[in-house]
């Protein structure tokens, strides 16, 4: 696998050496030695997918400790614009975006690592979207920052007019406005 950097460390791209012949494609899409010797060491409890049509944003969640997580996301099927922001108090990057482009056709992953929220836009007709996690999911721990939020300024690549969201999603504070968040310097993975 290729690993890119990003604009934060943290936040990686990850690129799939992949093997094509006539007879279609082959590619190992997570191999658990080579992220704890690339990127770093965590252990994947829990896979997720969904479905979603054009225009739909997922976000910007993340989850709180003691039930923080890391997620290391993909496109089985279509496009999204998938975002991680920093929100790591007292990080040199806080509030800052890395924005990425997700396809069947190019097979990036991206790494959002704990202290960070996630989301993505929906870029294609339809999409299938997969997501491994560090820890389960925790109602409690569930934590969001509003998608819009203008101090974030995330060009989500669809227009404003086409954007569907959830009820829940539409209500998430300002991240000037959370409660609560994560502090820079702290190791979540203890």
């Amino acid at each position: 696998m290729n690993i890119i950097t990003t604009d934060i460390p943290e936040v990686v791209i990850i690129e799939p050496k992949v093997f094509g012949d006539h007879r279609g494609y082959f590619f190992e899409s997570f191999s658990q030695r080579d992220f704890d010797a690339k990127i770093r060491r965590v252990r994947f409890v829990q896979d997720n997918e969904s479905k979603s049509c054009y225009g739909v944003v997922r976000g910007l969640h993340f989850q709180l400790p003691p039930h923080a997580q890391s997620k290391l996301v993909r496109v089985v099927k279509g496009k999204v614009l998938d975002v991680a922001v920093d929100i790591r108090k007292g990080s040199p990057t806080f509030g800052k975006h890395v924005a990425v482009e997700l396809s069947e056709d190019n097979r990036r992953q991206l790494f959002i690592p704990r202290g960070f929220a996630h989301g993505f836009a929906v870029l294609s007709d339809e999409v299938i979207f997969q997501y491994k996690c560090d820890d389960f999911y925790h109602p409690e721990c569930e934590g969001a920052v509003a998608w819009n939020d203008p101090a974030l300024g995330i060009d989500w690549g669809v227009p404003e007019d086409k954007i569907i969201l959830s009820a829940k999603d539409q209500a998430h504070p300002l991240l000037a406005h959370a409660e609560v968040l994560f502090d820079y310097g702290v190791d979540y993975y203890i």
